[in-house]
C-alpha cells in the first residue's frame, strides 16, 4: 500500500490561511456603532405627526387623517408627493373644514370677508336685527351671517343667513375701505375680549369662509378682522380670538 503524501507545515499555514479569507475576507470587521434614534420634528403643542410606514403615500395619508395632499405636503415642505420614504414623521395638519352649505349669488361685488363678534354673552340673528333698527339701521341686521353660541334659543355653531345676503345688499357692519359694500360681515355670538369661541363656532366659520372664498375667488389676503381694516379703531373681534387657528383652517387653492 502506497504511503500518504506528507505535506510540508508552511503548505498546511498557506491552505489554512486561504481558508480563513474565503469566509470572512481580508477587511477587519467595524466596531458596532449604535445610532441615535431618529427624533421627531419640532411641532407646536396639540400638533400631531405620524412616522411613515412601509407602502404608505400621501394619498392614503390625506384620507386617513382627513386633508388634502396639498395641505399636508404644504405643512411638511414637501415638493414631490412621491418622497415619503418609510420612517419619515410628519406633521400632521388639522383637517381642513368642510363647506358650509350657504346659498351664493353671481356678484363681484364681495372681494372681502371681515369677521366680528357681537361682544354679547347672549344673542341670536333676531335680537341683533331689533337693536340695529334701533340705533336707526333702517334695513337692520348689519350683518350678512351670524354664528350662534348656543343661547338665545340657538344650538351651538348654528348658522343663521341673515336678509341682506339673501337680497345681496351692502352691509352694516364696517363703515371703513368700502367694506360694507364689498365686505361680506360675519358675526360670532360671544365676546372674545374675555374668552375664545366654540369649537363649533370656529368649525362653522372655517367652513362658511371656505365655501365663500371659494366661489368669489376671494384671497386669504382678503380675509380680515373688523380690526384690521383700516381706518377702524376697535379691537373686534377681540384679542382671545385665535386669529393664527383659525386662518390655518382655511383651505389654500389648489
Amino acid at each position: 500500500m502506497a504511503a500518504k503524501p506528507i505535506v510540508p507545515p508552511a503548505q498546511v499555514f498557506a491552505c489554512a490561511l486561504i481558508a480563513a479569507l474565503a469566509v470572512g475576507g481580508c477587511a477587519t470587521a467595524p466596531p458596532a456603532v449604535t445610532l441615535p434614534p431618529r427624533s421627531s420634528p419640532t411641532v407646536a403643542p396639540g400638533v400631531s405627526t405620524h412616522r411613515v410606514l412601509p407602502g404608505e403615500t400621501a394619498w392614503s395619508l390625506s384620507r386617513r387623517y382627513g386633508v388634502s395632499v396639498s395641505h399636508l405636503l404644504r405643512a411638511n415642505r414637501l415638493a414631490d408627493p412621491r418622497q415619503l420614504p418609510a420612517g419619515t414623521v410628519l406633521v400632521i395638519p388639522r383637517p381642513t373644514a368642510a363647506p358650509v352649505r350657504a346659498p351664493l349669488y353671481p356678484n363681484p361685488q364681495w372681494t372681502h370677508i371681515v369677521i366680528h363678534h357681537s361682544a354679547t354673552r347672549v344673542d341670536n340673528a333676531a335680537r341683533i336685527n331689533r337693536a340695529h333698527r334701533q340705533r336707526g339701521f333702517t334695513n337692520g341686521l348689519g350683518y350678512h351671517f351670524v354664528i350662534d353660541n348656543g343661547s338665545a334659543g340657538r344650538r351651538d355653531g348654528q348658522l343663521e343667513i341673515g336678509h341682506r345676503w339673501r337680497r345681496q345688499m351692502d352691509g352694516a357692519h364696517c363703515n371703513a375701505g368700502g367694506m360694507n359694500h364689498h365686505g361680506i360681515g360675519i358675526c360670532l355670538i360671544g365676546n372674545f375680549t374675555n374668552r375664545q369661541p366654540s369649537e363649533a363656532q370656529l368649525a362653522t366659520l372655517a367652513g362658511l369662509v371656505n365655501t365663500l372664498r371659494a366661489y368669489y375667488r376671494i384671497p386669504l389676503s382678503r380675509i380680515v378682522r373688523h380690526q384690521d381694516v383700516p381706518g377702524k379703531e376697535t379691537a373686534c373681534p377681540g384679542d382671545r380670538f385665535p386669529w393664527a387657528a383659525f386662518r390655518a383652517r382655511l383651505t389654500a387653492p389648489e
